[in-house]
């Protein structure tokens, strides 16, 4: 089996050192990590929104904003 020398800084290196279950190798953890795409973004989770993707209506994130708005701290919190 072929072989490649790769440097990590020290805090990859202790992420990748965490992760190592008891007797697996440093292959067998990157083989197995996922490396997710970039982070979606406040734009993409609106976006999805919009197309329905929550199956929560827009009028209704239009009322919680409205709201949240007029939302106003008790005049006591106690009470």
């Amino acid at each position: 089996m072929a072989t490649k020398t790769i440097s990590l800084e020290l805090d990859a290196y202790e992420r990748l050192r965490n992760s190592k279950k008891p007797g697996e190798s440093f292959s067998a953890v990157v083989r197995r990590a996922q490396f997710p795409d970039a982070a979606p973004t406040g734009a993409d989770l609106l976006a999805w929104i919009q197309k329905g993707g929550s199956g929560i209506s827009m009028a209704y994130l239009d009322d919680v904003e409205e709201a949240k708005r007029n939302d106003t701290p008790p005049d006591d919190p106690w009470a």
